[in-house]
Formats: structure tokens, C-alpha cells, sequence
């Protein structure tokens, strides 16, 4: 047994091993576990489907920054900017004084998210790649961010969504898709992503399901090979169909010749966020109309 010394030096060790009790830990999308002695206060997010991400958790009252184009809600038009997501100001940045930045791995410059880093500044690398990392990601940065209950509601509501729409179009019969990322270089999605993923919750079949990467770019002959039933974009923005009005010049095609040729909002389905639900009840509906056309 230990004397009083000997008890207060071993209790005063023991507790030298244990983590604050404030202390917040998560493992983000690099599989590095981020903790924090406490809650964050000030968080700078650097792409707008982050931004989204953050307010849908309950921590929108715990932004300090965000980057351009961060459109979505509507406070986050009130947020001082720190650059583009491609190119960010970490002069700016830095004078926000976050406690964490939530940065996107494969859209932030690697060297200036490595100069934040050297610099002490604790950082959340965030990469969803499919429909569940939606609610995974808001229950990970509510941790962080102390708004756990908000965060975990969040991402009940819209894993019951993606499960009644599942369970909708079950037995819908399937429609071959062919869904533009991008005009200028011609790009689309595979199988892998979130996009490919909300399709196939419609009865979706991506027709470039197998290319190897996730958003690949192709050849025009390569899309009129595999004659897609129907083509969906974003185009250049919300409402723009000037994508779809080139496909009309190839009449050959199925999707052309019944005019199943689509514009989704691609803030609802383009960024990984909650708002991908309703995104995804828009590609439900207009696939429903393709079915109804044959």
C-alpha cells in the first residue's frame, strides 16, 4: 500500500495520463486524429460545401472565415473571406486567429494547408466520397465544435431520407444516366461518388460507373458508345441548360431523341452536404419522367 506521499504522487501520475476532460477528438478523412483541448470557438472553413457542412452541424455561430463562393445559408454571405479555395490568403487567414480550420484535401493547395500546419495551426482534413460520409462528417465536426446534439440530428434526418428513398425506388425500373460534371474538358463521375451513389438511390445506372477515377474526364464518342437513356448536368450553374443544348446535335443518341436531357441545381448535388437529399429527390423526379417517356 502506498503511504499519503506515495497515494498523492501515484494520483497525480495517473491523472498526468488522462486527456482534459474538455478535450474533443476526431478522426478526419486523412485518418488523422485531430483533438482539441476544448470545443472549438473560432473555425475558418476553406470550400463552400464545408461552410454548408458547418452551420448544418450547429456550429455556424462558431465561424470566424470562409472563402469565396461560400453562398450557402445565407449568414455565410457575413463571413470575412480568406481567399479562394484554390488559392487561399493566409495573411488573412491567420489574423482570424481560428482555434480549427476545416480544409478540403483534394481542392486546397497541399503547400499552403503544409505552411498552416508547420505553423501550429490545428487542421481537419475533410474528403467525403459518398452519400454516408455526408452524416459521418457533420457528426465529426459537431464533436469539434461542441454542438454535438445538433449535428447528430442533422445527420439522423438525412440518413432516414436517403432510407426512404432507397426503400421508393427500390423496384423502379432502371434508367442508364450519363451525368456532366464539365463541359471543357468533358467530365463525369464514377461509381465511387456521391453523385454516381444519389443516381443509383433513383434507379440510376452511371454509365461511366467503372472508369478507374472518381471524376474522369472522357471523350465525346465514348458517351454516344454507351447511349445513355437520359443526360443530367449542373451546367454552369443553377437553371444554365447551354450544356444540354449541345447534346441536340447528336439526334442518334436515346437520351436526345426523347428528350430526356436534365438540369439539376448543382449546389444541391454537387456539393457533398445535407442538401444532397433534395438534390436527390430532384434526379428521383426527372428520372421518373424518363420512364414515363419510353
Amino acid at each position: 500500500m502506498f503511504g499519503w506521499p506515495g497515494f498523492w504522487l501515484a494520483l497525480l501520475c495517473g491523472l498526468a495520463g488522462q486527456a482534459p476532460a474538455d478535450e474533443v477528438c476526431a478522426i478526419d478523412d486523412a485518418d488523422r486524429e485531430v483533438c482539441l483541448a476544448a470545443p472549438a470557438n473560432r473555425i475558418v472553413t476553406l470550400s463552400p460545401s464545408l461552410t454548408e457542412l458547418l452551420f448544418a452541424a450547429g456550429a455556424g455561430v462558431r465561424l470566424v472565415g470562409t472563402v469565396d463562393f461560400s453562398d450557402y445559408p445565407p449568414e455565410a454571405a457575413e463571413l470575412p473571406r480568406v481567399g479562394r479555395h484554390d488559392r487561399l490568403d493566409l495573411e488573412a487567414l491567420l489574423a482570424l486567429e481560428p482555434d480549427l480550420v476545416v480544409a478540403w484535401i483534394s481542392g486546397n493547395p497541399r503547400e499552403q494547408l503544409d505552411r498552416l500546419r508547420l505553423l501550429g495551426v490545428p487542421l481537419f482534413l475533410s474528403e467525403t466520397r459518398d452519400v454516408e460520409g455526408v452524416a459521418e462528417s457533420l457528426e465529426r465536426l459537431g464533436r469539434l465544435a461542441g454542438s454535438e446534439a445538433s449535428a447528430a440530428a442533422a445527420a439522423a434526418t438525412f440518413r432516414e431520407g436517403t432510407r426512404a428513398l432507397r426503400a421508393e425506388y427500390r423496384a423502379a425500373s432502371p434508367v442508364r444516366v450519363f451525368y456532366q460534371v464539365w463541359e471543357q474538358p468533358l467530365m463525369t463521375v464514377n461509381g465511387d461518388h456521391w453523385i454516381s451513389q444519389a443516381l443509383a438511390l433513383c434507379g440510376g445506372e452511371n454509365v461511366f460507373a467503372e472508369a478507374p477515377s472518381r471524376v474522369p474526364r472522357i471523350g465525346l464518342e465514348a458517351v454516344l458508345a454507351r447511349d445513355p437513356e437520359a443526360i443530367l448536368t449542373g451546367g454552369a450553374g443553377p437553371g444554365d441548360a447551354t450544356w444540354l443544348e449541345a447534346w441536340r446535335d447528336h439526334a442518334q443518341m436515346t437520351a436526345v431523341r426523347r428528350d430526356n436531357l436534365f438540369v439539376v441545381d448543382p449546389s444541391l448535388v454537387q456539393r457533398a452536404t445535407p442538401r444532397l437529399l433534395a438534390g436527390t429527390r430532384a434526379i428521383c423526379e426527372d428520372l421518373e419522367v424518363v420512364r414515363e417517356r419510353r
